[in-house]
Formats: structure tokens, C-alpha cells, sequence
């Protein structure tokens, strides 16, 4: 695994970071001047070890006129190397913050691509400043353990393991590389825009250098906070298995043994159930957290992540929110919800959404299930048309099932992975 002080070796950074490398790898190319890097970097490494196979995707997100020609280029670049090369298309939609909206829509344009060519491992081009950066940021927001760790050298999502092989590798000397091979890459202008916090934090550890605040230095302390963080996320695991049990798909923890807990595991597991329930790829943010938490606190349900927390005597279950799944809808035969499919006869004609208020006046027996009305209202029933057939949560089995049910296994490899 590269990291920092691994000097400036990139073939060594990624015969580290690809100790058994995968039969086929993406590779995340925006032209810029870290992605070309690593595509370069990653055809020599790949051509002498004779592996992996490599798969180049490019996400245009429409944002500047440039964007097209850039994308171009890459697919030149990679049919020279001798590489397939896609372009992925992005469109906001206007919500919310841009760049954020950017990176995610990226991440799940990226995730299906690779989905669907049998392609489990991307790797991404981020470098060592991009990790002092996101320190700098992390330390502004008043992170804990988890955020300062910053970016991790390889992290699951979205069914992909993502792979940052050149955190430990500097900005400049990457570029350096592709300029004595006389390969060229795109600037783009948004990197000097101070309007963005990322460019701020770049402007910034130029002045706190002669603090002796530097690149390296604050990438160290991310790998010191990662291997923080993963003692922490063993010892949240270890508790999970003693107060914790996963029913109908909620998580609930029982209320003395969690009240035991020291504050930071508590808090790390309910962030993990809250992620996990809602198949969600990232945490909630911290200060939207505790005033959940407070809210439980003082015996009352809260709303958050697309989830709702319902506190209770024999303690804390955390539910899907009935709000959050009320649209989604689909055939029998799909998924729903990133987490359920039906199994039983003749599910042709049959359809697969929440429970709702109208089909839990159906289920006659749902009292008998000791499970909270608000929880039931967002568990996955099967519908014909307007009429609910099964829906095995509130007692209403008929001849079907959700298969594979989510269980404590499941939940015990999200608090470890988040």
C-alpha cells in the first residue's frame, strides 16, 4: 500500500498498492493532469507485469465547453496505449452543491459502467496533495477520527473497490514525468477558482509551509488517523455483536448495553446502521447526527439519512423512512430499495413497493409482529395493483418472501467498511 514518505516511485506505488492484482481494472481518466499520470503509469506497470486488463472511462459533466475535446483526447491517448476508452455523460440537475453533486454522480456513473463490463476495481488518480487538501478541509469542519483519515488508499462502495494507489506520490512530480515524455493534459480553470474550498485549502498550505504544515506531514497524519479509525471501527464491530440484532431489515440496539458504550462507538453505530439501512454510500454529517441522537436522547422518534430512529424501553431501532421509499416502485422481478427481491410463484404482473399506510390496513396481524407501525410503513410489500398480496414484515406472508434478508452478518461488514 503506497502512503506517505514512499518517495517518488509510481511503479513501486502501484505494484504496492496491486500486490494481487485484479484480472481487470478501470481506470478513472479526466485528462487532467493526475488521472493522465496514473493512466500512463498504470499501461507501463500493467504491460511489464503482464496484468491486469486495463479499461479507461472518462466522465463528461457537461459543465464546460472544453469538456468534449478533453475527453476526446483521452480516448487518444488510450486507443495509443492500445486501451478501450468509454465516455460517460453527467447532467446536473441543479440540487444542491455542484461540485458534491459532481463527485457523487461521477462515483455512480463510474460504479455502473464498471457493473456492468465485470469490472470490480477502479483506480482513481488522487496524490498526496489532493490528501493534505482534504485534511485542511476536514480540520475546518471540526472532523473527528473518520474525517481526518481523509481519503483511503482503497474504499468499498457501490459494489466497487475504489483504489487510490498514488496518495503517496506528489502533484508536481507526476506532471514532471508527463512532461519529459512529452504528454500533455487539460487544466481546468476551476482549479484556480478560490471560490471552491478545495482550491482555498491548495492556496493555504502554501502560506502554512513556513509553519512547517506541509504536504507531507498532513498526509502523515491522515494514515495515522485511518489506522485510528480502523481500531475503532473493530471495537464498534465487536459491540455490534453484543447489543446489536438486525430485524426485518431494521437494526436495534438494545438500550442498557449501547447506554454502556463510550460516546464515539455509540455514535459510529448508529452512523453505520443508518448507512446501512438506507444503502447509502457515505455517512451522515456529523452536527445532523447528534441532533438526532439528542432527539432519541430524550425519548423522542427522529428522521435522517432516509431513515428514522425509534426509541423505546428495550431500546433504539433504526427503521427505513417511510417518506424516503413512498415513490419507489418497481416489478417483482427487479431489486428495491438497493436491498430486497421477491422470491416466490408467479411473481409476473406483481409489483414491489412500501407497505404504506393503505397496505398495513390490510395486514390484520401486524400487532402481533411486536414491530413499531412507523417501521412497517416503509417495509418492501408486493402489490397487485391496487391490492397487497404479501408482506412478510407485517405478517402478511401469502407464498412469497424477500430474499436475501438482510442480516446481522451484513450489518457487522458496514460497520467496518464505514
Amino acid at each position: 500500500m503506497s502512503g506517505p514518505g514512499a518517495g517518488h516511485d509510481p511503479g513501486a506505488a502501484l505494484a504496492a498498492a496491486f500486490a494481487k492484482p485484479p484480472a481487470r481494472l478501470g481506470v478513472a481518466v479526466s485528462g487532467g493532469g493526475d488521472s493522465t499520470a496514473l493512466l500512463i503509469h498504470l499501461a507501463d506497470w500493467a504491460g511489464r507485469a503482464g496484468r491486469p486488463d486495463l479499461h479507461v472511462v472518462t466522465v463528461d459533466h457537461g459543465l464546460r465547453p472544453e469538456a468534449t475535446a478533453e475527453a476526446a483526447a483521452v480516448a487518444h491517448l488510450a486507443g495509443r496505449l492500445g486501451l478501450d476508452h468509454d465516455v460517460l455523460a453527467w447532467r446536473w440537475d441543479g440540487q444542491g452543491n455542484l461540485q458534491d453533486a459532481a463527485r457523487r454522480g461521477r462515483y455512480r456513473a463510474i460504479a455502473g459502467w464498471a457493473a456492468a463490463r465485470g469490472i470490480a476495481d477502479v483506480a482513481l488518480g488522487h496524490t498526496a496533495d489532493d490528501q493534505a487538501e482534504t485534511v485542511l478541509m476536514r480540520l475546518a469542519r471540526g472532523s473527528g477520527v473518520d474525517g481526518l483519515a481523509a481519503m483511503r488508499p482503497v474504499r468499498r462502495a457501490q459494489g466497487i473497490a475504489w483504489h487510490r494507489p498514488f496518495l503517496g506520490l506528489r502533484r508536481a512530480a507526476l506532471r514532471a514525468d508527463l512532461e519529459a515524455r512529452g504528454i500533455g493534459w487539460a487544466d481546468d480553470p476551476s482549479n484556480e477558482d478560490a471560490a471552491y474550498d478545495r482550491i482555498r485549502a491548495r492556496q493555504a498550505l502554501e502560506v502554512l509551509g513556513s509553519l512547517g504544515i506541509e504536504v507531507a506531514g498532513l498526509a502523515e497524519t491522515a494514515a495515522r488517523m485511518a489506522r485510528a479509525a480502523e481500531a475503532l471501527a473493530a471495537t464498534a464491530a465487536e459491540a455490534a455483536r453484543r447489543i446489536a440484532a438486525v430485524d426485518a431489515g431494521d437494526v436495534v440496539f438494545d438500550a442498557a448495553g449501547r447506554a454502556a458504550l463510550p460516546r464515539d462507538i455509540r455514535e459510529r453505530l448508529v452512523a453505520a446502521a443508518l448507512v446501512w439501512v438506507a444503502s447509502a454510500d457515505y455517512r451522515p454529517r456529523y452536527a445532523a447526527l447528534l441532533g438526532a441522537l439528542g432527539a432519541v436522547a430524550a425519548g423522542r422518534a427522529a428522521t435522517l439519512h432516509g431513515c428514522i430512529l425509534l426509541p423505546g424501553r428495550a431500546g433504539l431501532r433504526i427503521a427505513r423512512e417511510a417518506r424516503a421509499v413512498a415513490d419507489l416502485r418497481g416489478p417483482a422481478t427487479t431489486a428495491w430499495d438497493g436491498r430486497w427481491r421477491a422470491a416466490g410463484p408467479g411473481l409476473t404482473g406483481l409489483e414491489v413497493a412500501a407497505l404504506g399506510e393503505a397496505g398495513l390496513a390490510a395486514c390484520p396481524d401486524w400487532r402481533e409482529t411486536g414491530r413499531p407501525r412507523a417501521a412497517l410503513l416503509a417495509a418492501p410489500a408486493l402489490w397487485r395493483g391496487p391490492t397487497v398480496v404479501a408482506c412478510p414484515a407485517a405478517g402478511l406472508h401469502g407464498d412469497w418472501r424477500f430474499t436475501p434478508a438482510p442480516d446481522l452478518a451484513g450489518f457487522l461488514a458496514a460497520v467496518t467498511s464505514h
